[in-house]
């Protein structure tokens, strides 16, 4: 019974290893997928921007920009907006591809799911409703669809170690301090 209940907290602190890098990973990639992607937005706009002026105005367009700002010519206007536009347009699409050669959607989806499912399978062994044996697979399943993400130690929130005192964790070494280096920055 000793031995399950050591096999059962170590568990536990793997997935809570497990859980803290996902979310690590989750905090480190989702702003800058939101980014890449208002971007992509922003350029993509830019670019029907650029190019409606000229597209419903035509030279009646071309014309009052000419004399708004006191241009010679009404090409001027013309290249402008067509480069302008083309250097939006190339910049959306390098975005954009950027993100779908990365797959970044699919993994944050990915690690959101599995860490989802990690947490609730330590609920289940911390609670006792699931055997190590049947958990152990279970943990072994939810893990490898993460492969991108790495272990860290869990977050902190006891006296400088691992899970909250009293909870999941084997008790603190000498010093205050975890076995194995759990919790040491």
């Amino acid at each position: 019974m000793a031995e399950d209940r050591e096999l059962r907290r170590d568990l536990l602190l793997r997935i809570e290893a497990r859980r803290a890098g996902v979310q690590a990973f989750l905090q480190e990639n989702r702003p800058r997928i939101r980014r890449r992607a208002n971007v992509t937005i922003v350029l993509s706009s830019l670019a029907a921007a650029f190019t409606a002026g000229p597209a419903l105005g035509g030279e009646s367009f071309a014309g009052a920009v000419q004399n708004g700002f006191g241009l010679s010519d009404d090409s001027v206007v013309w290249r402008v907006l067509c480069l302008l536009a083309l250097f939006v347009s190339v910049g959306a699409a390098v975005m954009a591809n950027i993100a779908k050669s990365q797959d970044a959607d699919a993994r944050l989806s990915t690690a959101e799911a599995a860490n989802a499912e990690l947490e609730g399978l330590a609920t289940l062994l911390h609670f006792g409703h699931l055997s190590v044996d049947d958990a152990v697979k279970l943990y072994q399943q939810y893990a490898v669809k993460i492969p991108f993400v790495q272990d860290l130690a869990p977050v902190a929130s006891g006296p400088g170690w691992g899970p909250p005192p009293g909870q999941w964790g084997p008790p603190p070494g000498p010093g205050g301090q975890a076995p194995g280096g759990w919790g040491q920055q």
